[in-house]
């Protein structure tokens, strides 16, 4: 279990994280469309995370979703380096009605994120360029490449679920335990 905290004049946010857990969440950021993406990403990831964050809504939601991927990218990062027997790669195409969502990602300790995808301004009332910062800010800070890719769709929602979705299952199978593996990287270290 790891645990982390970060406060700025912004953002006051506490993260508590298994990897490997069954996909219990308790997830408080007062952006409930946002608190649904990240108990969908809960769930299919089987990771078990505790997050609360009070942030400056009064001004808007960027502040709140960017730092929640930077502490729970911090924790994801604590949890999984050094990468030991481990799968290391992890994809996945994830569907919702017509919307499809393809994820790749490599624990490489090379932070680098591609997001091709074009959404509707809004979602309700969350705006859904946030997205791509939150998962800017968790590859960022879990030091993994991650590559989010839209393969189809017409509705907003069901993209946006299906690329935190998509995340879950290829980040999921990216840790998955493989004893055979040692340190995955010719180079002998990650």
């Amino acid at each position: 279990m790891v645990k982390k905290h970060r406060e700025t004049k912004e953002t006051d946010i506490s993260v508590e994280l298994e990897i490997y857990g069954s996909g219990k969440c308790e997830i408080d950021t007062g952006v409930g469309f946002f608190d649904h993406m990240l108990n969908a990403l809960c769930k299919h990831s089987l990771m078990d995370i505790k997050l609360v964050c009070k942030g400056d809504l009064f001004i808007d939601d960027h502040h709140s979703v960017e730092d929640c991927g930077i502490v729970l990218g911090s924790a994801i990062k604590e949890s999984i380096y050094p990468l030991s027997c481990v799968e290391r790669y992890g994809n996945s195409i994830v569907v919702m009605d017509e919307a499809a969502v393809e994820c790749a990602i490599d624990l490489s300790n090379r932070p680098y994120l591609v997001y091709e995808s074009s959404l509707n301004e809004k979602i309700g009332t969350f705006d859904s360029e946030l997205i791509r910062e939150f998962f800017q800010a968790l590859a960022m800070n879990a030091g993994i490449t991650l590559h989010l890719i839209r393969l189809r769709g017409d509705n907003s929602h069901h993209i946006a679920e299906a690329t935190f979705k998509a995340f879950a299952v290829a980040f999921r199978r990216a840790i998955s335990k493989n004893d055979r593996m040692g340190t995955p990287s010719t180079k002998g270290v990650l």
